[in-house]
């Protein structure tokens, strides 16, 4: 499945809880939860999508990461239902 950009911003939005634009760890944290995701998997993907380190992932770095693992959006998108 593939998403087009309308649609991984809507996910990020939902990601970012606080509207800064960037999803913090906990954000992250937060939202894979729901999803049943473990800490242990939340940590690494936070890993993987804050490819610039700053500790944050901007919307390029989710979109980024969402084209490369087209896997992850049937389960990110269950969060806007």
């Amino acid at each position: 499945m593939t998403a087009d950009k309308a649609e991984i911003e809507r996910i990020f939005k939902r990601f970012d809880a606080n509207g800064d634009g960037k999803i913090s760890s906990s954000e992250l944290g937060d939202a894979l939860k729901q999803l049943g995701k473990a800490p242990e998997e939340v940590q690494r993907m936070m890993a993987q999508m804050d490819t610039d380190g700053d500790g944050s992932i901007s919307l390029q770095e989710f979109s980024d990461f969402l084209h490369a693992n087209t896997a992850f959006i049937q389960d990110f998108a269950k969060l806007l239902s």
